[in-house]
């Protein structure tokens, strides 16, 4: 599909930005202990890897794995140790295993470190806005979504974590998380949130967040 240079620039400009992140390293992945073409061994390896697909994108949205760079687009496959990033004005979702779903906002970064079906899985969120939706009821186990603020503990629930009123800001949509850093660990249930000012800094008492301050974080990942 052609594109002007501007937009050509900007595209440059993310997959750039997407590579200047650290290297994650993939999971050592057990193979059949029978001989294998190399091309055969290298798709058994890709399979096991896998974490889930694409559900939709809006504007652009690239993946790095192993410096190896492609722009995401929906159905496309996303695998465990994946960086990856989203432009200006992007939205992007995803699907991990069979019950968790994934959105993030423009200028996002995530990580999936670490995601095995039905297993549960660990996230990195580097930076903008992320909404995560675990079905409730649901087989899979614990998700955790880390980031330099603290850590998030998930079962089946559904919550926001990212910029909000100018702290970084989790509010749960549904459920219940648990969010730990600075050695204390406070537990929200459905309607509430918290505030870390800034990184090494404790999570605030839960409280109730106003519509208007839902509405506004919510809407960075619609």
């Amino acid at each position: 599909m052609g594109c002007d240079d501007g937009f050509a620039i900007d595209r440059r400009r993310l997959l750039g930005a997407a590579s200047s992140w650290g290297v994650a390293g993939l999971p050592v992945i057990a193979l059949p202990s029978i001989a294998l073409p190399a091309a055969a061994l290298a798709q058994v390896a890709v399979a096991q890897a896998r974490a889930g697909l694409v559900t939709d994108v809006s504007g652009d949205a690239v993946a790095e794995l192993d410096d190896a760079r492609r722009l995401l687009s929906t159905d496309g496959p996303v695998f465990v140790g994946d960086r990856v990033a989203t432009g200006d004005g992007a939205r992007a979702g995803f699907r991990l295993g069979r019950a968790t779903d994934l959105r993030l906002g423009e200028k996002a970064r995530i990580t999936i470190d670490r995601f095995i079906v039905d297993a549960g899985g660990t996230i990195t969120l580097g930076a903008g806005a992320l909404l995560v939706d675990k079905a409730p009821g649901s087989e899979a186990g614990r998700i955790r979504v880390r980031s330099s603020y603290g850590l998030i503990a998930v079962r089946g629930t559904r919550f926001f974590a990212g910029p909000s009123n100018g702290v970084f800001g989790v509010f749960v949509v549904r459920g219940e998380v648990a969010v730990r850093a600075a050695g204390r660990e406070v537990v929200l249930a459905a309607g509430e949130g918290t505030d870390i000012a800034r990184r090494g800094a404790p999570p605030t008492p839960a409280r109730v967040w106003g519509e208007a301050r839902i509405r506004a974080a919510l809407a960075q990942v619609d």
